[in-house]
């Protein structure tokens, strides 16, 4: 490639976001500066991740290949959850690095090996991406020093992660908690109240509105990074001429959101603004974070020999009414043990989780130390849907069918039922189909 014929590259991440951001209709809180970039670009309604947890997630955006492909099956700390051998190389960073690139992160990569990626500006410190000022800060270092060299920058902001408290006399883990405020920012906290309830939990109790109110803090904190980050980019005379990605790298680190094959873990915010190739719109394209490996490479005009699961966005971008998938797949192996295999898959209504151990392995019902599944336990919740979806959550059925226009969160099994035979057939079909082209063991 020549240098500088390719688009810049800003591709920014939010730890543990789903959507929870007013442009999509959250209620609780305003975000304002992602909400302008949102109506900048292109909005997508239904986006996926491939897999609900840190470091397989990642590896997706990374690799352009679902995690049973690429062999980081769960998170970076788990024996032999890493990138295959033969991929390592061929890395979003590595190839763009190739093609004439600057290669920049600021924040958590958690994808194993470490050392082989390669970025010429590495700022992997999670701590600091807390700290949205001082994001800011490397930010402008990085686009400083970038001079008229293309650049490849990407942005991990740690919120709204939750983080575990230590004793600073014993240094001993204490409980998981959220950062109401960092270097004084938010300055308007949210408390809790009857909106700090998630959708795909009702679990309503005192306890838990205000660990949910913490969490729309945290997200409250990254949107102003956001705002921050974007006004640096303007700045350095770089709004033009640079391809903006923004994604949650998975849901809620609450249960029925993180580390499950339910809408609350899989489904997150995407929005891309691509100067000269995007419209402003919202997009009913099914889209998944296996896509933005070769968004990034067509938009940076290079180009890598190893098969991917995705494809560029780029004719979505252009025209809402561009022909795209029909169906949107993700997963599950584990986060940390035990493994319970999971595979999903949904069309424009419907959705169908498979369990592949379902009667033999148990799945682990805490994340993050939340106490939805505990809650849901209590003599209040007997008898209620609530109880009855974490039942499910916690051992599930082989099959789940849900109605995603009806039962968006998914309280609901129909699978079994004699008049939805059909969809739950079709639906199978389409999975065992999606398992075979992206060869899944």
């Amino acid at each position: 490639m020549l240098k500088g014929s390719g688009s810049n590259v800003l591709f920014i991440t939010s730890d543990d976001l789903g959507l929870q951001l007013s442009c999509y209709g959250d209620e609780v809180i305003e975000t304002p500066n992602l909400d302008a970039l949102a109506a900048s670009g292109v909005q997508f309604d239904v986006a996926y991740v491939a897999q609900a947890s840190c470091s397989p997630s990642r590896s997706a955006m990374f690799t352009g290949l679902y995690p049973h492909a690429n062999g980081q099956y769960g998170l970076t700390a788990v024996p032999g959850a890493a990138l295959h051998p033969h991929l390592r190389d061929a890395t979003l960073p590595n190839i763009l690095k190739r093609a004439g690139y600057r290669t920049g992160i600021i924040g958590k990569l958690h994808v194993a090996p470490t050392k082989s990626f390669q970025f010429d500006y590495n700022k992997q410190n999670p701590m600091d991406a807390w700290n949205v000022k001082r994001v800011s800060e490397l930010a402008t270092q990085f686009l400083s020093q970038s001079g008229d060299q293309p650049f490849f920058l990407m942005v991990n902001f740690t919120d709204p992660h939750a983080f575990r408290t230590r004793d600073p006399e014993t240094k001993e883990r204490g409980p998981w908690t959220f950062r109401d405020r960092v270097e004084g920012i938010p300055e308007t906290l949210v408390e809790p109240s009857e909106k700090t309830v998630l959708p795909f939990q009702r679990i309503d109790t005192p306890a838990q509105r205000k660990r949910v109110a913490g969490y729309y803090n945290s997200v409250k904190r990254m949107d102003i990074g956001v705002g921050m980050l974007l006004k640096k980019l303007k700045r350095h005379g770089h709004a033009d001429n640079t391809l903006v990605i923004f994604i949650g790298d998975h849901g809620p680190p609450f249960g029925r959101g993180k580390s499950t094959t339910y809408e609350g873990g899989l489904r997150v915010p995407f929005l891309v603004r691509w100067p000269g190739v995007s419209k402003p719109m919202r997009s009913s394209a099914m889209v998944s974070t296996v896509d933005i490996l070769p968004t990034i490479l067509d938009a940076a005009d290079a180009t890598t020999d190893i098969e991917r699961h995705g494809r560029s966005l780029r004719p979505v971008l252009k025209n809402a009414d561009a022909p795209w998938r029909e169906y949107l797949a993700g997963e599950y192996h584990l986060h940390g043990p035990p493994w319970f295999p999971q595979r999903a898959i949904r069309d424009s209504r419907y959705k169908l989780i498979h369990s592949l151990l379902a009667d033999s392995v148990s799945r682990r019902t805490m994340i993050d130390g939340d106490i939805g599944y505990a809650t849901s336990r209590e003599e209040r919740y007997a008898g209620t849907p609530v109880r009855k979806a974490f039942d499910t959550f916690a051992n599930p059925p082989e099959f789940e069918l849900y109605d995603l226009v009806n039962d968006p969160w998914e309280f609901h099994n129909l699978a079994g039922k004699a008049e939805h035979a059909e969809t739950e057939r079709r639906l199978k079909t389409a999975l065992k189909a999606w398992r075979h082209e992206t060869g899944d063991p």
